[in-house]
């Protein structure tokens, strides 16, 4: 079996060309959102690419869902990966943190569960999008102390769930539950396999590293609820061994979401790493175009901004357009310091096309 270096070079030339680009940052941010969402497509989930934007906001139109959860836990993952060195997120240490947060399903937002929180969640607009409605505030025949006391619990639980698992009589009190997790499924032993399989490839070149890394990643099915932590550590050791520059990882989601299924996981173990590296190839082409979309995108609207006052907002919402692929009102509204009805006039003026198309929630960005 023969690989031509096709991924390696394409990927080299998206980091050129992002490295270089008014438009690099909003790229590198947009990308965490869309291989998110490209990465739950893999699992056989479906997220909504503006259900994540909005989510990540806090700015939520509807409940979110379970896989919406795990689609914020990815795309914060990625975030966090990027943020480090790049040899981070394979050393033993930033294994066992990405490992340990993957497995807990966290439920804190910026602001803390409270009824009081609870109270403005809740809280939906008539038009969805203007001031906050300060009426609910004191609902008739709602205790709000049961609530707070419910919430609190709920928190001491969770964080007792985060801390060390130690011996003895604490260890068995953090036992995994049977009805969640398989208890013969020794995800340590596995791990360490993985690892040494790792080891074993660092004389290959980096792009047959990632490969060979993450075919084998699911064929010991490692995390038993996280198999899209395999994808990022595939781009985290194209990113450790240079083929990527450290200020992004590469959206292997994405370039994955477009091979078959049954190539992804084809009985054969050379077809499936054929279909790996048609992946990789596929992610660095289709980085390459969505940079070039957005390039033209700004060279657009920048044309908007002649002849407008220095007190304009509109360059802060291009910025913001750049960095998002959806803005709501209420989002520009919070970023630009206004009110929502100015901020849908700004919008307006810079000619943005709207997503959602109702009027009851109206959010915008770039096609």
């Amino acid at each position: 079996m023969k690989l031509k270096p096709t991924a390696g070079i394409a990927f080299a030339r998206l980091d050129e060309r992002i490295a270089r680009s008014p438009v690099g940052d909003g790229w590198i941010e947009r990308t965490h959102f869309t291989d998110a969402c490209a990465s739950l497509w893999i699992d056989g989930e479906l997220v909504h690419l503006e259900d994540l934007v909005l989510h990540d906001a806090t700015r939520d139109i509807r409940t979110p869902t379970h896989e919406l959860t795990i689609a914020r836990d990815v795309l914060r993952t990625r975030r966090r990966i990027a943020g480090q060195l790049p040899d981070w997120a394979l050393s033993p240490d930033g294994i066992c943190t990405l490992r340990n947060t993957s497995e807990i399903t966290s439920a804190s937002t910026d602001e803390p569960q409270t009824a009081a929180g609870i109270r403005r969640a809740v809280a939906i607009e008539p038009d969805g999008e203007g001031e906050d409605n300060n009426d609910v505030e004191n609902l008739p025949g709602v205790d709000y102390a049961a609530i707070d006391a419910v919430l609190a619990r709920s928190n001491a639980a969770i964080e007792e769930a985060k801390r060390p698992v130690r011996t003895g009589a604490s260890s068995r009190s953090a036992e995994k539950d049977p009805m969640i997790y398989d208890l013969d499924w020794d995800e340590d032993a596995r791990l360490e396999e993985w690892r040494s399989a790792l080891r074993q490839t660092q004389d290959l070149p980096a792009v047959l590293q990632a490969i060979i890394a993450l075919d084998v990643w699911n064929e010991l099915s490692v995390l038993q609820h996280a198999p899209w932590l395999g994808r990022l550590l595939a781009a985290s050791i194209l990113r450790q061994t240079g083929v990527t520059t450290g200020a992004h990882l590469a959206p292997i989601n994405t370039g994955l979401k477009t091979i078959p299924v049954d190539r992804r996981r084809h009985r054969d173990r050379e077809t499936r790493v054929l279909a790996i590296a048609h992946g990789l190839t596929a992610a660095a082409e289709i980085g390459l175009k969505e940079h070039d979309r957005l390039a033209l995108a700004r060279t657009l609207m920048e044309r908007k901004l002649e002849g407008r006052r220095t007190s304009s907002k509109l360059p802060e919402l291009v910025e913001l357009v750049m960095a998002k692929p959806l803005v709501s009102a209420k989002m520009v509204a919070k970023t630009l310091d206004v009110t929502p009805q100015a901020a849908r006039r700004i919008v307006l003026e810079l000619g943005l096309r709207e997503m959602t198309g109702r009027g009851r929630f109206r959010a915008w960005g770039i096609l």
